[in-house]
């Protein structure tokens, strides 16, 4: 690229060398670069990971639950066709409580994807899968730049300085470098939130019988533990404990993890073993106390993360690539400045409610179920019976867990931008 000490432009900036410097080369920053082409607009995606660390095709036991409307978004982007094949769809969903061992309460939710006309719910979908599939379509876009391998180590408004002296510019700049964004933190956006004194333990597991694409959450004192199914007899495990006793199950050898996971997980799949390899990482409530700044915008976990008990981190973070892919196209369009300070506004308008009240419903339900007290315990067993014994309940609960109530991004229903 030119040497960015340009002459300025009739707006005072110097001349930009991209319309779009996106600092986060995981997810929600590759596909908002591939959602902006759709509008013409120009990226550069700032990878602090080698490719070849990214593009890996081990599985290693991560995995997201893709509901409905992002399965609809990745189509929209022309990248659901490459990862369809290895996706495993979720057909019913079942939570209840539980303790080690004794099985699940007599009352639970169940919600099968047969009563909503769309399909199902979602999808299950390894990590290495749509990480390749990104890279590849990266690489296929001429209005997208990635580089991998990429170090910031300042920033300005709408422009950064890369490890080596580089400074790149561009007419906007988008966080989506995670929880500990350093987009955010440079640009004095602060956050608020609090930890829960929970881990989270994650892997994959295979099992004897079949899953039948359903999805289980078992709520238990120590924390929910969600086994969600993966193609064939595979099921990947998010099980949620106490700071303490997770700490203890993640310096464990493989067979004393299993020993712990066996009374949690049951029987009723036979069998488990491990594949693939553990994770495991503190869960608190964080969200960024504005989603924008001059020249700037946050995007998914940098602008919040919330507890995964309703698996909807991924998701979340799609509807904001999907909601300001949708605000600058559209600005684009009526010739206005993608960056400036109304139009970033309608982003964090459309955006922030939602956010907030998904962060709240997540940390009032783990609040509610992380717990041994009897007369919560059977509060929220009969809840969970009624809303299962009245359809048109559970029908709404149907269609939130697939992404498809609120005020949907285009993309997220399908559409181009």
């Amino acid at each position: 690229m030119d040497n960015p000490r340009r002459a300025p432009n009739i707006t005072g900036m110097a001349q930009p060398d991209t319309d779009i410097l996106i600092v986060g080369g995981g997810l929600n920053g590759p596909c908002l670069a591939l959602a902006c082409a759709q509008a013409g607009l120009r990226s550069v995606v700032l990878d602090a990971l080698p490719v070849d660390t990214r593009s890996g095709d081990t599985f290693d036991g991560r995995a997201y639950a893709l509901a409905l409307a992002s399965v609809r978004m990745l189509d929209a982007l022309g990248l659901w066709d490459e990862i369809a094949d290895h996706a495993q769809p979720i057909l019913e969903i079942k939570a209840s409580d539980g303790r080690a061992g004794e099985g699940a309460a007599p009352f639970f939710l169940h919600f099968d994807h047969a009563e909503i006309e769309e399909g199902p719910m979602g999808h299950m979908l390894e990590d290495r899968y749509l990480r390749r599939a990104l890279l590849d379509a990266m690489e296929a876009e001429t209005l997208v730049t990635h580089r991998p391998g990429t170090r910031v180590v300042g920033q300005g408004v709408g422009s950064v300085t890369l490890e080596g002296g580089e400074v790149l510019i561009a007419r906007l700049l988008v966080g989506a470098d995670g929880r500990r964004s350093g987009v955010a933190e440079r640009a004095g956006i602060k956050r608020m939130g609090w930890g829960y004194d929970q881990t989270a333990l994650v892997c994959a597991v295979d099992h004897e019988k079949p899953h039948n694409g359903i999805a289980h959450q078992f709520f238990m004192p120590g924390g929910p533990l969600a086994i969600l199914p993966l193609p064939g007899n595979r099921s990947s495990i998010v099980w949620s404990e106490s700071e303490l006793r997770a700490g203890e199950l993640a310096a464990a050898d493989d067979e004393t993890f299993l020993a712990a996971l066996r009374p949690a997980f049951g029987d009723f799949l036979g069998e488990i073993s491990l594949s693939g390899a553990r994770f495991s990482y503190p869960l608190g409530l964080s969200l960024a106390q504005g989603f924008i700044a001059e020249r700037l915008a946050l995007v998914g976990d940098a602008a919040h993360g919330v507890h995964p008990i309703a698996g909807q981190g991924l998701n979340l973070g799609l509807r904001d690539v999907g909601a300001l892919a949708e605000v600058l196209a559209d600005a684009k369009r009526r010739g206005e400045d993608i960056a400036a300070s109304n139009v970033l506004a309608r982003y964090q308008q459309w955006r922030r409610f939602d956010t907030a009240a998904l962060a709240v419903g997540t940390d009032a339900v783990n609040r509610l179920f992380s717990n041994d007290n009897g007369a919560l315990r059977a509060i929220r067993d009969l809840g969970m019976g009624a809303i299962t014994a009245l359809p048109g309940l559970r029908r709404g609960f149907i269609r939130e867990a697939a992404g498809l109530t609120g005020d949907l991004p285009r993309l997220m229903q399908g559409r181009a931008l």
